[in-house]
This record gives structure tokens, C-alpha cells and sequence, in this order.
């Protein structure tokens, strides 16, 4: 396990044992302007030691790890640092590993087909506030909420309970977050800073009862506000 000197950039943290992807990830995040590798851990243990040494802004972890698995590690950041954005990058693509890694507290799903400056740039985007999510991840999210909720129809609200109320500018931020635009990208299209941005989703979420932009999606979409 190695410990590196933090400064201002994205603080990024791994835990990672393949040997080789974990140099070319390294050396990738080394060398990118605006981001500085913290620590790397290459086991489940040393991924747990690691939380009490550093305090990452994106943490990314394998979930075979040697001595157990990464989801012990998700679940002890999501805890410890709630705050910082837990990404997987992992070769598990299989539902159960999905899906207990979302319940732990991870963000982004990534598999490991990826290449280190696509992998930055996920890292930038889940910084940024989205939710990167390799493609077959993504529609096996679908089809679970799709096999979960198709035996019952989306209940009607009982009589003078008000529905979900989002103000414009809120309703213009969920349907580009919808349609896959990054935090900084809606900032841009508002001409507001991202901060402004950020607080709108906080805002969403809280009107909403969620926690995740997936979450989101499909609560305002079984409320009838998106289409």
C-alpha cells in the first residue's frame, strides 16, 4: 500500500489488485493536470487501512479483491467519507454485484474494457456529479426496475396528497440530467455555476426522497414528470 502527497486537484483514491491495470490507471491519473492520486491499496484489507489515511474526493474499486470483496470496502467509504464519489471498476458484470454495489454506496459502474483516458474522464464526470455506468450495467439496471415493478401499476396519490412539485428551472435540470448531460455541461447550457447546478439536484433529490440521479429518474418518471 502506497500513501502520496495530496494537493489541490480531484483527490482520487484505488483499490485495485490487477497489477497491470492498476499501473496504467496510476500512471494516467499521474499524469492528468487536474487530478492527484492519494494512495493505492491492492487488497480488501489494505483498501479498509487506507480510509483512515486519506480522504478522497473518487474512490475506484475492484470487487475481487485477494482477501475478500471490494463491497466491504464501498460500503466502510460510503460510511466513513459520505461525501466522496465511489466508482467500480471491475470484469463483474452480473446483477448481484450491481446491484449490492449501488446499495452500498457506489455512484458509477464501470467494466474493466475501458482505457485509462476514458477512465479519467469518468472520474472527471462522476466528480462533476453524474453517474457513469458502462452500457450493459445501465440496461441491466433497466430491466431490473422494469422486472420489479411490472406486476403492480404506479398507485394514484390518495385523494389531497399533492404530488412532486419542481419548480422550472429544477424541471429543466432533471430532464437534462435524463438525457445524460454532466453537471458542469447543464451549467453551461443555464449560464449558472456549477454550484448553482448542484444545489438544484440536492434540491431534486430532497423534493424527490432520493439519493441517486438512477433514483431520480425513476421516481420522477413513475410521478408522471418526465415522460
Amino acid at each position: 500500500m502506497q500513501a502520496i502527497k495530496n494537493n489541490p486537484r480531484i483527490r482520487v483514491a484505488l483499490v485495485e489488485d490487477d497489477v497491470n491495470f492498476q499501473q496504467a490507471l496510476m500512471a494516467a491519473i499521474e499524469a492528468a493536470p487536474d487530478m492527484t492520486l492519494l494512495g493505492v491499496a491492492g487488497s480488501r484489507t489494505q483498501g479498509l487501512l487506507l480510509l483512515d489515511q486519506v480522504q478522497p474526493e473518487v474512490l475506484l474499486v475492484d470487487l475481487g479483491l485477494p482477501d475478500g470483496s471490494g463491497i466491504d470496502v464501498i460500503r466502510a467509504a460510503h460510511v466513513k467519507w459520505p461525501d466522496c464519489d465511489i466508482m467500480v471498476s471491475t470484469t463483474f458484470g452480473d446483477e448481484q454485484h450491481v446491484m449490492q454495489s449501488l446499495e452500498a454506496g457506489a455512484a458509477g459502474y464501470l467494466l474493466k474494457n475501458s482505457t485509462p483516458k476514458y477512465m479519467l474522464d469518468e472520474i472527471r464526470s462522476l466528480h462533476d456529479g453524474g453517474s457513469p455506468i458502462s452500457p450493459l450495467i445501465a440496461r441491466q439496471i433497466l430491466l431490473r426496475f422494469r422486472r420489479d415493478n411490472k406486476p403492480a401499476a404506479v398507485p394514484e396519490p390518495a385523494p389531497g396528497t399533492p404530488r412532486t412539485t419542481l419548480s422550472a428551472r429544477e424541471q429543466e435540470v432533471l430532464e437534462r440530467l435524463t438525457r445524460g448531460f454532466t453537471c458542469n455541461e447543464i451549467a453551461g447550457f443555464l449560464g449558472v455555476s456549477l454550484n448553482t447546478v448542484l444545489c438544484y439536484v440536492r434540491r431534486i433529490y430532497a423534493k424527490l426522497e432520493v439519493n441517486s440521479k438512477t433514483e431520480a429518474i425513476y421516481e420522477a418518471r413513475n410521478q408522471g414528470l418526465l415522460a
